[in-house]
């Protein structure tokens, strides 16, 4: 069975990537796994195995990577299933791509497209209206949780099978995770907290800083892990506020010893696709204070509406366990994940 896998994800060009791992292990189930990734960065073809090849669009400009693909594609074995990381851009490219080589299209939604606040953008608009015309058009769905499998349901945007697989996380890795150095440089604050984000405005980062400035005590800190397109105006807010000593702007780096060092971490996210790192958290046996997004309910996390994430806080300060449990995870090994998506994937063929 040839595959075609259609994405954004520019680190699977990075053999030693996790995201290269991931590839090359799905691409042991397959007679072939092609990876077309759009780009504007320029990069040659990546053997990643002697069964896993990947592929950049190398454009000119984000708006004719779609081209690229279908050029790239054009020259490419037939494959027997197209698969596609969204159902927004690569969807769509997916959706022609399999139409003019007679495969099956095997759609993938990682965003809860049907959150309100998803829609606050007119990208996100446009791609929502492109999601209502490709999701029809699949012949199989998956997706990272049961809210956006009842979300496609309600909407009545497909009438394919819809397989609930979340990404696999190393649940081991977490528990045995090492505050090392971190312990000591904060070691002076009797609670830490923590954020593991991008810093864009659906994370809503500004929430956990607000929060953190209303009802935190002097003896407290707030870590932000990530890095983006919001950071300037979150670090402007903690200095209007007084807050540069108490909160401490990371940057992307390996948040593994920060799950350690911290107490509680905070996701006031607007949407989550699933959210991976409330499962990190919570693996790391660090208790979690979301909002009621992707997995957090089930997972095990304390849920609250943005508008009540200070009096949430406040609560978990005064009298909050300080032990997390993870509820709800699917998977025993990285191995399971593999073969249960994979075998999604070889459904698709025979659907």
């Amino acid at each position: 069975m040839k595959i075609l896998s259609i994405g954004t994800d520019r680190e699977v060009l990075n053999p030693l990537s996790e995201s290269a791992k991931r590839q090359i292990a799905y691409g042991e189930h397959f007679d072939s796994l092609m990876i077309i990734v759009l780009s504007i960065v320029s990069h040659g073809p990546v053997s990643l195995s002697e069964k896993v090849k990947v592929f950049s669009t190398c454009s000119d400009s984000r708006f004719v990577t779609g081209l690229g693909a279908l050029l790239l594609a054009r020259d490419l074995p037939k494959p027997d299933v197209v698969t596609v990381q969204d159902p927004f851009e690569t969807g769509l490219i997916g959706w022609l791509i399999a139409r003019l080589r007679g495969a099956k299209l095997h759609v993938q939604v990682h965003t809860d497209l049907f959150a309100p606040a998803f829609r606050h953008t007119s990208l996100n608009r446009l791609r929502f209206l492109i999601a209502r015309f490709v999701l029809p058009h699949a012949d199989r769905v998956r997706v990272n949780s049961n809210r956006i499998k009842e979300g496609i349901a309600k909407n009545q945007l497909s009438t394919a099978p819809v397989t609930v697989l979340p990404i696999y996380t190393d649940i081991a890795k977490f528990q045995s995770a090492h505050a090392g150095i971190l312990a000591g440089r904060f070691s002076k604050f009797k609670a830490r907290l923590l954020v593991v984000a991008r810093l864009e405005k659906e994370k809503n980062v500004m929430v956990a800083i607000d929060s953190f400035a209303k009802v935190a005590p002097h003896d407290v800190c707030l870590i932000i892990v990530g890095d983006g397109r919001e950071r300037r105006a979150l670090e402007k807010r903690a200095a209007q506020l007084g807050l540069s000593v108490r909160i401490f702007f990371e940057g992307k780096t390996d948040p593994l010893p920060y799950y350690a060092a911290a107490d509680l971490l905070l996701v006031p996210s607007l949407y989550e696709g699933y959210g991976n790192v409330i499962i990190e958290a919570l693996a790391a046996g660090k208790p979690v204070l979301a909002t009621d997004v992707g997995i957090a309910l089930d997972a095990g996390a304390y849920v609250t509406d943005p508008e009540h994430f200070a009096d949430a806080l406040k609560e978990w300060l005064e009298k909050g366990d300080r032990v997390g449990v993870l509820k709800q995870y699917p998977y025993q090994s990285f191995e399971e994940y593999v073969q249960k998506y994979t075998d999604d994937i070889k459904q698709t063929a025979r659907s």
